[in-house]
């Protein structure tokens, strides 16, 4: 029987990368992972913030950056204002805190619009797979490599596959956009 293995592995990633993407929204709390994006111009290369300072939650809306080089923290601000986080740093000399202030309800719709959008291109993708999919067995078909009764069990296992998948990417809807709107 044709093995659907890959296929399951590739929607698993696109679940991976969405769920990725969702740590990146800010929900009204400080969560150091919308800083995954932002690049600091260390020595003349482009590093994660991660990898130039401990970056803490001392409070539920404070980001507390602390560089391992003090020497850095005009670098690291800068990296922080041109970003699209949308928060001013406040640097002290030697740690840098970002405060995030309450989300308006504006910007709580906005960003539930975000997350669906986010999410109906997870489904695209997932969808994307299953046509691969699918195409891959009826060419194997054609070429009489398998059997119809063969492609027709496998192009099954495929689409309750991709139901499975799209219903996941539906839950992280409801719950990303449920953690936004809470205020």
């Amino acid at each position: 029987m044709q093995d659907i293995k890959i296929y399951e592995d590739k929607m698993n990633k696109t679940l991976d990368n969405l769920a990725g993407e969702y740590d990146t929204i800010r929900a009204g709390r400080a969560n150091p992972r919308v800083l995954d994006r932002i690049r600091v111009d260390y020595y003349g290369s482009p590093t994660p913030i991660q990898q130039v300072g401990n970056v803490s939650v001392p409070e539920p809306r404070t980001l507390l950056i602390q560089p391992w080089d003090k020497t850095q923290l005009k670098a690291i601000e800068k990296a922080i204002l041109t970003s699209d986080l949308g928060i001013n740093p406040t640097n002290d000399g030697s740690v840098i805190r970002l405060s995030f202030p309450e989300l308006t309800e504006e910007r709580r719709k906005d960003l539930a619009k975000e997350v669906k959008k986010k999410g109906e291109n997870a489904k695209v993708a997932i969808r994307n797979i299953r046509r691969d999919a699918n195409d891959t067995f009826k060419k194997q078909e054609k070429a009489n490599e398998i059997s119809e009764d063969d492609l027709e069990e496998v192009t099954d296992k495929i689409q309750k596959l991709t139901d499975k998948m799209i219903e996941k990417v539906d839950k992280a809807i409801d719950s990303k956009t449920k953690e936004i709107m809470t205020v």
